[in-house]
């Protein structure tokens, strides 16, 4: 009996002695919960760019050739900027060792990837799944404005450079870089995917040029019902882009997604009423180009804010991109409403993070010793340093991608 009772002692013991050991173990393991949320919210963000933008882009564009130059562009663009994202973008980008600037290739070919992404409890693996979305959306949409008519080649060479010179940059400083340090906030990429893509998209256009006939930009395109597919998949596909950027299958991720689609769901309406009130009818497209304007507007704020702040970003996306695609689209013969709609969404939602962090609005608050004046003043300073550098970048790759070929493809 004595002999038992030592024994158990001396059991629990090692026990104790082993709990916090196990206790780190379990600390270093991955959720099986949020994995399966990222792996599932990686495929929406895919899906987004395929079939979604795809099938939008090919049903704006102006005849059958184009829609298939489009579609066949963008598959060959989402292969590159995959293959780039996994041998080096991603290290770039992430990379725990890179600079303030710019990362290194600790992790190209995602080689010392850890267990787990920083603090989560998601594979880093899983992340890195994620991340390559982002990069593909973002090509696509650089090539947006000018899809059906450029060449297949040059564009292709473009959005790869591009993915590397414009968008690896960019999303390091803001994720990894000096402008998160200085306190600059982008939840899911408002700024960094759709104001830098936006941006580089009107670029592109005047390098291009607009087509014979710029009237056209006037239609609604080849096919306005491939286009409403397209869009409704991007509306369902955006679920992924920002109910994945918490990282977590949370409460929040679900407020997230909540704020999405109704940011979308109020812009859409407001897009028919100034349709109706302006032109007096409603077009083909036109309550899909404001679901998606107000999805581009809250991407950048949808884990800050509350359901009711993001109806009224919806709201004033759909106001700001309504009106610059009135001057913008045929302009610059925008025939896919990417400047217009994902660059001034964008850029605009960059910019109302600032106001609606305000818990009076809803909003999570600000960090540190941040105010409303301090916290707009950063998104300022981030805008434009972005948009500067996605400008100059985009010229570059432009014209290098040019020396293989022509830009334009033939009328």
């Amino acid at each position: 009996m004595k002999l038992a009772k030592v024994a158990l002692l001396a059991g629990l013991t090692v026990s104790a002695s082993l709990a916090p050991t196990a206790a780190s173990a379990q600390e270093l393991v991955a959720d099986s919960g949020d994995t399966g949320w990222m792996l599932a919210a990686s495929a929406l963000v895919l899906f987004m760019a395929l079939p979604g933008l795809a099938l939008y882009y090919a049903g704006r564009s102006a005849n059958l050739q184009g829609a298939t130059r489009a579609v066949t562009s963008l598959l060959a663009i989402i292969a590159a900027v995959s293959l780039l994202w996994i041998v080096i973008g991603y290290s770039l980008v992430f990379s725990p060792t890179g600079g303030s600037y710019i990362g290194d290739g600790f992790n190209w070919m995602l080689n010392n990837l850890g267990m787990v992404r920083g603090n989560t409890t998601v594979p880093e693996s899983a992340f890195a799944l994620f991340q390559m979305g982002f990069a593909c959306v973002a090509a696509m949409l650089a090539v947006g404005a000018v899809v059906d008519r450029a060449r297949f080649g040059w564009m292709l060479g473009f959005a790869s450079l591009w993915t590397l010179i414009v968008y690896v940059p960019v999303a390091h400083w803001v994720w990894s870089g000096w402008l998160g340090t200085l306190g600059l906030l982008d939840f899911s990429g408002g700024l960094v995917v759709h104001a830098t893509a936006g941006v580089s998209a009107l670029v592109s256009a005047l390098v291009v040029g607009k087509r014979s006939a710029p009237e056209q930009a006037l239609d609604s395109g080849y096919t306005p019902l491939f286009a409403l597919a397209g869009a409704a998949m991007l509306w369902i596909g955006w679920f992924g882009f920002t109910g994945g950027s918490e990282l977590a299958a949370t409460d929040d991720a679900v407020i997230a997604i909540v704020n999405t689609h109704l940011a979308a769901s109020a812009a859409a309406l407001v897009w028919a009423l100034l349709e109706r009130l302006l032109d007096g009818k409603n077009s083909a497209l036109g309550v899909a180009m404001g679901a998606v304007s107000g999805l581009a507007t809250v991407t950048a704020s949808a884990g800050y804010t509350s359901p009711g702040g993001a109806m009224i970003i919806g709201v004033i996306g759909a106001l700001a991109c309504f009106f610059a695609a009135r001057s913008l689209r045929t302009r610059f013969d925008d025939v896919t409403g990417v400047v217009a709609v994902n660059g001034v969404g964008g850029i605009t939602g960059t910019l109302l993070v600032a106001p609606f962090l305000l818990p009076a609005l809803g909003g999570l608050g600000f960090d540190g010793n941040q105010t409303l004046v301090s916290q707009l003043i950063t998104q300022v300073i981030g805008v434009g340093v972005v948009l500067i550098w996605a400008v100059v970048g985009t010229l570059i790759c432009a014209y290098i991608a040019a020396v293989t070929g022509k830009m334009r493809a033939e009328d």
